[in-house]
C-alpha cells in the first residue's frame, strides 16, 4: 500500500555500510525515474550512479550531513551510505523545472528503495563544484541533488510539531525524531 511506502520512506542517515546494492538495483530505480511525469516532457535529468568504496568516498565528503544535529558530523565509517545516486540537470536540454522534474523522480527512486528494504536521503547541501571536479562531471551537467542510499541502521519516527518547533533531534537511544505539522494545520478551509 502506498501509505506504508510513503511511512517507511523516511531521511536515513546512519547504514549497514557493508550491505551491498548490486548496479542493477540502482538502474531499476532511474527505470522508475525515467518513467515519471516531466515538466514539459523535456526530461532533462540524468544521472550517476555508485555503489564502490572509491566513488562513495568522493561522494561522501561533498555533502553536509544533518544540519539540525550540530554536534554530528555525519555517519560514521561503517555507517555510512553503500550507494549513491547524483542527480544531474543537463543544461543542454534545458533548465526549466529542474526542481520539478527531480523532485518527482526522487521520490519515486526513493519509494523503490523503501519496497526492497532500503532507505535513503536526498542531499541539497552538496559542495557541487568539489564534487563535479572529483567525477570529471562535464560542464554541462548542473549538479542538483545526491541520493544516498542503503540499508538503514537507524529508527526514524514522526511526532506532530509542538510550539512551531521543525527542528530533527535523536533521543538518548538515537531514535531520530521528525517533527511534522499537523493535518489540521496543512488545510486551509477557506
Amino acid at each position: 500500500m502506498i501509505t506504508d511506502l510513503v511511512l517507511k520512506n523516511r531521511s536515513y542517515r546512519r547504514f549497514y555500510e557493508d550491505h551491498i546494492i548490486e548496479s542493477q538495483t540502482l538502474k531499476d530505480f532511474i527505470k522508475l525515474a525515467r518513467i515519471t511525469p516531466s515538466a514539459a516532457n523535456k526530461q532533462p535529468l540524468k544521472y550517476i550512479l555508485s555503489n564502490t568504496k572509491e566513488k562513495n568516498a568522493k561522494i561522501f565528503e561533498t555533502l553536509a550531513w544533518a544540519g539540525y544535529l550540530k554536534e554530528w558530523d555525519g555517519p560514521e565509517p561503517g555507517e555510512r551510505p553503500s550507494a549513491y545516486i547524483i542527480v544531474l540537470g543537463d543544461l543542454e536540454i534545458g533548465k526549466n523545472y529542474f526542481d520539478v522534474n527531480a523532485g518527482i523522480a526522487m521520490q519515486s527512486i526513493l519509494l523503490g528503495a523503501v519496497e526492497k528494504e532500503l532507505g535513503g536521503c536526498i542531499f541539497a547541501a552538496i559542495n557541487r563544484e568539489l564534487l563535479a571536479m572529483s567525477l570529471s562531471i562535464p560542464e554541462r551537467y548542473q549538479v542538483l541533488y545526491v541520493i544516498a542510499l542503503g540499508k538503514p541502521k537507524e529508527k526514524v519516527v514522526i511526532d506532530d510539531i509542538i510550539e512551531d518547533d521543525i527542528e530533527y533531534w535523536r533521543d538518548k537511544d538515537a531514535t531520530h525524531h521528525v517533527p511534522k505539522r499537523t493535518l489540521d494545520e496543512l488545510i486551509l478551509n477557506l
